[in-house]
């Protein structure tokens, strides 16, 4: 354990495919989730990078995955995608734009209960962007519309994933929730995004517990994916040496979506299978209560316009 935290700590070694490689091979390394024959799974940015990756790791262990996209032909070549890996798979094409709440409404309300729910979806527009609803889009999809698929579905697991770079942020002291007062940087808001998407994980995990559901986060690492490629090309040139495959990244949504160890608990941050600290003393300070409850009435009041809730 001492080694794991030590690369935990360090982040470079911990977050990049050296961080993997030692652990997965340390005694009392967390054993492979079993098979979940059956089982219905719905990843969302299933069209690539970690989504994909985790849809056919649910495959493997021969869910019924729903692999999600913003429109149905990215999400027939997921599809596609998947079934070339895993043959036999059972594999459904869904399609949803999750940056507008009435969309993520009208889908939600025609599904079916899910077992497993992967919030994966993610984006970083070089501009400001708002959603059809008005929101700021990466507030929209990252935070909003995962708090809506699990509200709706009531899923047995949800796993939210979210990013190493939370740690780099705190939760606005002014109720600024989406930035708008806060000049325009996409990585910047990518990552306060994500702290709040990991503090609505931690306050959705309490409200629902007692309703048999049980809410994760986690972050991947540094995984090469198309998504990185596209958003932060400089940074992937810097690390690439050391960046993790996306079938590592997603190990651990996959477990967490299948080992019976992940239902112990509820409302934890993840990395690489184990239970992560959400702040770091070289990180963003710890938030307060006051802000946790104000960005929660926010986001609660924000799909009640959508007619959705009460949560």
């Amino acid at each position: 354990m001492i080694i794991d935290t030590v690369l935990d700590r360090t982040i470079v070694f911990g977050y990049g495919r050296v961080g993997w490689a030692v652990r997965r091979r340390l005694p009392g390394w967390p054993a492979d989730p079993p098979r979940i024959d059956g089982a219905a799974v719905l990843v969302t940015g299933a069209a690539s990078g970690l989504g994909l990756a985790a849809a056919r790791g649910f495959a493997r262990l021969g869910a019924t995955v729903h692999v999600l996209a913003r429109d149905l032909g990215r999400a027939e070549q997921a599809n596609a995608r998947v079934r070339a890996a895993v043959p036999a798979a059972d594999v459904r094409a869904r399609a949803c734009e999750l940056g507008s709440l009435r969309a993520v409404r009208a889908f939600a309300d025609r599904e079916p209960r899910f077992d497993v729910l992967v919030n994966n979806a993610g984006v970083m527009p070089a501009q400001r962007t708002r959603s059809e609803d008005g929101h700021e889009l990466m507030f929209a999809t990252h935070v909003l519309a995962p708090l809506a698929l699990a509200t709706i579905l009531l899923p047995r697991r949800v796993i939210n994933v979210s990013s190493g770079g939370m740690y780099t942020e705190s939760l606005p002291e002014d109720g600024d929730w989406e930035s708008e007062r806060t000049p325009y940087s996409p990585t910047k808001l990518y990552a306060r995004t994500k702290r709040e998407q990991v503090v609505i994980t931690e306050m959705l995990a309490e409200r629902l517990h007692e309703r048999g559901v049980v809410v994760h986060a986690m972050h991947p690492g540094w995984p090469d994916t198309e998504g990185l490629r596209g958003a932060m090309p400089g940074f992937r040139t810097a690390i690439r040496p050391i960046l993790r495959t996306a079938e590592e990244g997603a190990d651990t949504i996959v477990w967490l979506g299948a080992a019976p160890q992940a239902l112990r608990e509820t409302g934890l941050f993840w990395h690489d299978r184990r239970p992560r600290p959400t702040h770091y003393r070289l990180g963003s300070a710890p938030d307060g209560e006051q802000e946790r409850d104000r960005l929660w009435a926010y986001c609660e009041a924000a799909l009640a316009d959508a007619g959705i809730g009460p949560l």
